[in-house]
């Protein structure tokens, strides 16, 4: 590859990660230097929070950073040692073994006797130690002969050791917003010593969106798109390189479809996908699904909608649908995506294809209405606390009101009383799906409360 800068000098530092080479990614040159050129993660870097200080002060011992790819997990370490001026040793969990942690561990002790140097050992994919290999880490991190920082992917958890757990301090990085991708490839346009900054680049706005917003929140992702877009597009007439929205599509293969998170399109699709399910019909409703999961919304929003709908549109004529809305609420929660879609598609066609009821939904307004609007009803005295019942009876109440009948102590756990004064009605059962039963089983106690009249 062609150098991008080939009249500058390489940089010099005394950190490998420092030296910049024209030949490297743009993700990789663009990698932050300092704490405010890490993107993203306000709620653990933002001005005050407990890592920022514990940074800027040079307190902390051993930091695991979990989180989904593109996050800056391994920019964040560098920062960190940067800001620390401490010596910065790399691992990788699939490539590295026991040996070479000895080594590296070996290396620390001899810096920080001759110079006393720290040096932190940045070990990415930490998961992917066996209990052994993170095991050996232990005594140097208890005695200080290393600052251990751990990088994975995974719940750490699950899976990192409890004793390594026990003794690091954990951070979440979350998925980038659009927006925070979006300023980080403004910058690497803009940055002539790293970025493409000395190339006549003219990016469009949308193309950028595109970019951040297909990018599932991975800044490398977009920059990498970024970098093809302007390294393979040929200059205009006017000697500009135009990056335009068809070009930003076929740089991240993802085509960009008429889809506005927040405004019409978003909410005529969560309809229609709504209305899908509520029509019993699966093949729509996937395909509503499919589009709001390729234009980008917000999963977290689709699964809460499906819980709704659960007892919305299906109810008490499969109350199990509730149970499967919310099992695949939190299956994605704990996979993430991509794989978090197939948890979402399973309640999908579940709810589309049960039995329907919004009885309980209907009745619940109805019982609202009547509480927001009507004369709110006092609670019979028989149903009162023994407290209640006691300065009834002392105001002259007269025993039979103020008798309460156990329901268990009855056959069929079952005895005929008033619950409701007025004798008011709300919920009324249709013959779909389990319903069916509900209203057979209450047909039968209304029979034996007429009885008991």
């Amino acid at each position: 590859m062609d150098s991008l800068f080939p009249d500058e000098p390489k940089a010099q530092s005394d950190h490998a990660e420092d030296v910049i080479l024209n030949d490297q990614p743009l993700a990789a040159r663009m990698r932050p230097r300092t704490l405010d050129e890490v993107a993203g993660q306000p709620h653990i870097l933002g001005e005050g929070k407990l890592l920022r200080r514990a940074i800027e002060a040079d307190l902390f011992s051993s930091l695991i950073f979990y989180g989904p790819p593109g996050t800056g997990k391994t920019s964040l370490a560098t920062v960190i040692a940067k800001s620390t001026n401490s010596r910065f040793e790399m691992l990788n969990g699939v490539e590295s073994n026991v040996s070479e942690i000895r080594d590296k561990i070996a290396q620390a002790r001899t810096w920080k006797k001759l110079r006393g140097e720290t040096t932190i050992l940045f070990i990415d994919e930490i998961h992917r130690f066996n209990k052994a290999q993170q095991d050996v880490l232990l005594p140097h991190i208890e005695r200080g002969t290393v600052r251990f920082i751990g990088a994975t992917t995974h719940n750490p958890y699950y899976y990192v050791n409890s004793p390594l757990t026990s003794r690091s301090q954990i951070f979440q990085l979350e998925s980038l917003a659009t927006e925070d991708i979006v300023t980080v490839l403004n910058r690497a346009l803009a940055d002539k010593e790293r970025g493409l900054g000395k190339l006549n680049i003219h990016a469009h706005e949308d193309a950028l969106t595109h970019i951040a917003e297909k990018s599932d929140g991975d800044v490398r992702k977009a920059l990498t798109a970024l970098d093809l877009a302007a390294l393979t597009t040929p200059a205009g007439d006017n000697n500009i390189v135009e990056v335009t929205l068809a070009i930003a599509e076929e740089s991240i293969q993802k085509k960009a479809i008429v889809y506005d998170a927040t405004g019409d399109a978003h909410y005529d699709t969560i309809s229609a996908f709504i209305k899908s399910i509520r029509g019993s019909d699966p093949d729509a409703a996937l395909y509503w699904l499919a589009k709001m999961l390729h234009a980008g919304e917000d999963a977290r929003y689709i699964a809460r909608r499906l819980v709704i709908s659960a007892s919305e549109d299906i109810g008490l004529a499969d109350s199990n649908a509730l149970r499967v809305a919310m099992d695949a609420q939190q299956a994605f929660e704990f996979i993430g995506m991509p794989e978090g879609r197939i948890p979402l598609a399973h309640a999908t066609v579940y709810l589309a294809t049960s039995p329907k009821s919004n009885s309980a939904y209907a009745a619940l307004g109805e019982a609202m209405a009547d509480v927001q609007s009507g004369r709110t009803l006092s609670v019979p005295p028989h149903l009162r606390t023994p407290t209640r019942k006691k300065l009834a009876a002392a105001s002259g109440a007269s025993d039979d009101t103020l008798e309460y009948f156990y329901s268990h102590s009855f056959e069929g756990n079952y005895v005929p009383q008033s619950y409701l004064p007025e004798g008011r009605h709300y919920y009324t059962p249709t013959e779909n799906g389990l319903e069916k039963r509900i209203k057979e089983r209450l047909d039968y106690w209304k029979s034996l409360h007429k009885q008991s009249q």
